[in-house]
């Protein structure tokens, strides 16, 4: 099984404070759980996390991952949100994360 961050992606354009984040949460999951979405298996949903409206998905499967940034675009829809949201979907990598943890603790 691949590591873990490389089964994963960071998600932007959560819409934040609409619902509870136990309810973001599963909806974001079940998202990206969409054959429609080129989703798959997930292991986890990060969110809320110290940044506004991003999420972090980890996947059961690595080629989920490259399947799913394929997808041109990510519509969150879901019958409890007013509207759609357009949602940005990267890599994750380890060094972006740890270079914008350290801007937010010790602001240049």
């Amino acid at each position: 099984q691949a590591a873990k961050s490389a089964r994963t992606v960071v998600i932007t354009g959560v819409p934040d404070g609409l619902l509870h984040d136990d309810v973001m949460t599963d909806i974001l999951m079940i998202h990206f759980q969409m054959s429609k979405n080129n989703g798959g298996d997930v292991e986890e949903v990060l969110y809320p996390v110290m940044k506004r409206g991003v999420a972090y998905v980890t996947f059961e499967d690595q080629e989920v991952v490259e399947s799913v940034l394929k997808k041109d675009e990510h519509r969150l829809e879901d019958k409890r949100l007013s509207r759609y949201y357009p949602l940005k979907v990267t890599r994750y990598c380890e060094n972006v994360s740890s270079f914008i943890i350290y801007l937010v603790v010790l602001p240049l």
